[in-house]
């Protein structure tokens, strides 16, 4: 049965924030960018554990998308009773390691 995907606000910010700053380096591919990036967060309503579980928080996974040095990776978790996967963050690669403020909403 399918999971309904939930994308925070927090997550939404972050998406933006990242499509802005990739269109103003490289416009002509930004579009694409963003449309693989939704539909690989979308996969996760059929494929909800597809990422893997993060080191330091157990209950949270990750998902890769793209190449070095162009990853991104998309916090979530799997709200499994209410059939729901929650995005929490979607940040670069290459960022520092992910702290628990960083999934504080703001």
């Amino acid at each position: 049965m399918a999971f309904l995907v939930d994308i925070t606000a927090r997550a939404e910010r972050d998406l933006a924030v990242l499509y802005a700053d990739i269109n103003a380096q490289h416009s002509g591919s930004a579009l694409a960018w963003y449309r693989g990036l939704k539909k690989t967060i979308l996969s996760l309503e059929n494929h909800p554990n597809r990422g893997s579980l993060t080191r330091k928080r157990g209950n949270l996974r990750h998902l890769l998308y793209g190449h070095k040095p162009h990853l991104y990776r998309v916090i979530y978790r799997v709200l499994r009773k209410q059939k729901r996967v929650e995005i929490l963050h979607i940040r670069h690669g290459a960022r520092r390691k992910l702290k628990p403020s960083d999934l504080a909403a703001n």
